[in-house]
């Protein structure tokens, strides 16, 4: 059997620089045209594939505002901060389209069902915590349990259900887009295990939203980061309940509590708070530079991909003041939760993880049945046969220095 390549935090697939060089090659003889990154040009390309009423769709003036300004200051930011490869901008502009064509096809659909964003749910279960500090391993074992619900992959990324009477194949373009990342970046699965129709965060959707964390790690943009940082998020987390009602009706789980995870949520719990008052909070707790170590691999994993640099001190520094900055705001939220609130250590799951999550059951009031463990031993088993512990160890064998495209 052959061994799965250990990641290199600075590396990338040998695909994507032959990728970049002939999409260089593709634009300098003028046999296709280079991606813009002009909000105008995206517009229209998205108004070509998906019915103009959708920008409303339910949504009020003032998130339309919003989402607007976020994509102009993102495009702004991908042109004079990202340094994108041919191959990062070509991505970056897929990305974008198919956001903007998602929210138009949202919007129609909501106009014709508006009783999908209104379905009515069993209060969630949010894990909090810090990227790279636990909150998939605590997600997915709380996500095992059948007495919940969790999102799959496919539709956090393809949000818009399938007609009535038309198979849904979300599950099958997950699939695809799968084996494509994989095959940009060998690494991919020992930095998360992903799978088309596996319980999987939401970042999908805040991602419709233009929210910034799911670009940040992909694209060095601190000035739009800042930006969104200091910004109300309320226009976002409208945007995310209304998908997630729609997600529940669609997969007839509401009735169902929701296994919620995204680790911008430590950052903006206010805000999701206000959403959804009567949620179940977890925290995850791990060591700090434990999450430091496998978050600066992961961004830098990334943003080599699609960047001509990626400077490892810079994303230290980055990732240092992210950490801060949740935990803060985090500890703020919290402060003022009266709701039921458990903890969850990271390395008391390795030693005895059912005894944690047993102790994290009785603070959130949940009945831990025989049925819930059984199908989260199944979930560490499958869990401890995929390749996702080795980054970490990889950022502290290699000295920090610049990638040069």
């Amino acid at each position: 059997m052959s061994r799965r390549p250990r990641p290199h935090p600075l590396a990338r697939g040998p695909l994507v620089g032959k990728l970049d060089r002939l999409l260089g090659r593709l634009w300098a003889k003028g046999l296709c045209q280079r991606p813009s990154l002009d909000p105008a040009e995206l517009w229209a390309k998205a108004l070509r594939q998906a019915p103009a009423a959708g920008e409303i769709g339910g949504r009020g003036e003032a998130e339309v505002a919003d989402f607007r300004e976020r994509l102009e200051r993102l495009c702004t930011a991908l042109e004079e901060e990202a340094d994108l490869t041919n191959l990062g901008r070509t991505i970056a502009h897929g990305q974008l389209v198919r956001v903007l064509r998602q929210r138009l096809q949202l919007g129609a659909l909501w106009l014709d069902r508006p009783d999908l964003p209104a379905t009515l749910m069993a209060p969630p279960i949010i894990v909090v915590g810090q990227m790279r500090g636990g909150t998939t391993r605590i997600h997915r074992l709380l996500a095992a349990d059948p007495a919940h619900a969790a999102t799959r992959f496919c539709d956090s990324w393809h949000a818009v259900p399938p007609r009535a009477g038309r198979p849904d194949l979300r599950p099958l373009w997950s699939g695809l887009s799968l084996a494509f990342a994989r095959r940009l970046d060998p690494w991919l699965d020992t930095i998360h295990p992903f799978g088309a129709t596996r319980p999987d965060e939401e970042l999908g959707w805040l991602a419709a939203a233009l929210d910034h964390c799911a670009y940040e790690a992909q694209w060095r943009i601190p000035g739009y980061s800042l930006w969104s940082e200091a910004r109300d998020p309320a226009p976002v987390y409208a945007e995310f309940a209304r998908l997630l009602a729609t997600d529940a009706a669609t997969r007839g789980n509401a009735d169902r509590p929701r296994v919620l995870k995204v680790p911008q949520f430590a950052e903006d719990l206010p805000a999701l708070l206000a959403r959804f008052p009567q949620a179940r909070v977890v925290v995850a707790r791990r060591d700090q530079e434990d999450v430091v170590a496998s978050a600066v691999s992961l961004v830098a994993n990334q943003r080599a991909m699609q960047s001509a640099t990626a400077d490892l001190d810079c994303i230290e520094a980055e990732c240092r003041r992210k950490i801060a900055l949740r935990e803060t705001r985090m500890a703020q939220a919290l402060a003022g939760f009266a709701g039921p609130l458990a903890e969850v250590d990271f390395a008391a799951l390795d030693s005895d993880w059912e005894g944690e999550i047993a102790r994290a059951y009785h603070a959130l009031g949940l009945p831990l049945t025989p049925a819930a463990l059984a199908a989260m031993r199944a979930e560490q088993g499958c869990a401890a046969r995929q390749p996702h512990h080795a980054h970490k160890t990889a950022y502290r064998s290699f000295s920090r220095r610049s990638l040069r495209a």
